[in-house]
């Protein structure tokens, strides 16, 4: 999640925990325990995937910060012994954990058992999503004003809990929502993402890989039972197994789990996450090799630039979200009647 959701979830946590004995400074402790395991981004791991692939890792890890969270909280209670080790460890373990723990329900993916296991992305929450964030900057606010608020933070928690737990309901209700037209064209069993668009969770994005072709569907919870709009997009295996030769290849698709676009130029080989962003403005996209004498040569991969969104996006994807309009098709960020094609609708 963003950096403020971060720091708000942390100082709702430690202020919920000792802003009896503590005041202010519990929100304040909380909020930079809760942000202090996205510092990782200051490593450099040596070339661009590499970078991608390994935040949210160690940082993030439930291995790592349990035992972290003890030593803070032995060090805390030498400063302040009137407060038991016990609760000081209750301060630091759940400000630290419950960071890498948030960002486990986004798409990008967190590494809570490094340097076990594969990353766990539940995808069920947007990186940026106020409604989540409200209620917990709203409740860290009251108490800055007047603590402890112990109400107000357990209150403004205990709603932010709430809509993760909605998301996950949301998410399930799309994706029975999409699986009759998956079955029509015998995808039911694909590999598919289920994700929402941006700032909310009344919109969301369903992505599908075919062998030869990947699905996108835009439906939403206030939509009223209008036909499932498919945007289909080409997706070369022959590119793909060209990217499995090089390390980052095979480190990009391990990462994205195989939600990744491959194309191989005549000069380039260029791999793109296609979980985050939409098609065209899809943020983190990579050149893994470069031709040489007929064969792919692996390079320190580099990331091109982000490309940068019309502005009149954004009204259409509102337009969308709140059901003004039926369709949203990704390839030009359009909001449309019902009825109207996309560019790259395929029978």
């Amino acid at each position: 999640m963003d950096s403020l959701s971060q720091a708000v979830l942390g100082a709702s946590v430690g202020g919920a925990v000792l802003a009896r004995p503590l005041g202010r400074r519990a929100l304040l402790g909380g909020a930079l325990l809760g942000t202090l395991p996205d510092l990782d981004v200051l490593i450099d791991y040596g070339d661009a995937v590499a970078n991608f692939t390994e935040h949210r890792g160690f940082s993030h890890s439930l291995l790592v910060l349990l035992p972290v969270s003890l030593l803070l909280a032995w060090l805390l209670q030498r400063w302040r012994p009137a407060i038991s080790l016990w609760r000081w460890w209750a301060f630091t373990g759940l400000c630290l954990l419950t960071h890498p723990l948030l960002d486990a329900f986004t798409t990008y993916g967190t590494r809570l058992f490094w340097p076990l296991g594969d990353p766990v992305a539940i995808s069920s929450v947007f990186i940026i999503d106020p409604l989540y964030t409200l209620p917990l900057l709203v409740a860290v606010i009251v108490a800055l004003a007047r603590p402890p608020a112990m109400t107000a933070l357990a209150t403004g928690l205990t709603l932010s809990s709430l809509y993760l737990f909605w998301s996950l309901v949301a998410q399930q209700w799309m994706t029975q929502r999409v699986m009759p037209t998956l079955a029509q064209r015998g995808l039911s069993e694909a590999p598919r993402l289920v994700q929402p668009m941006p700032f909310s969770t009344l919109l969301w994005r369903v992505t599908v890989l075919g062998e030869q072709q990947r699905l996108e569907i835009v439906t939403g919870v206030l939509d009223n039972g209008d036909a499932l709009t498919v945007e289909t997009f080409p997706r070369s295996p022959q590119d793909y197994a060209e990217a499995m030769q090089v390390p980052a290849g095979r480190k990009l698709a391990w990462f994205t789990r195989g939600f990744m676009d491959v194309e191989a130029g005549p000069d380039q080989l260029l791999a793109t996450d296609i979980r985050l962003g939409v098609p065209g403005l899809h943020p983190f996209q990579f050149v893994l090799a470069e031709q040489e004498d007929g064969a792919w040569k692996a390079l320190p991969s580099h990331k091109l630039p982000r490309p940068m969104a019309n502005p009149q996006a954004w009204p259409a994807l509102l337009d969308r979200t709140l059901a003004r309009q039926p369709i949203l098709c990704l390839t030009t960020l359009e909001a449309l009647p019902a009825g109207s094609p996309c560019p790259s609708v395929m029978p």
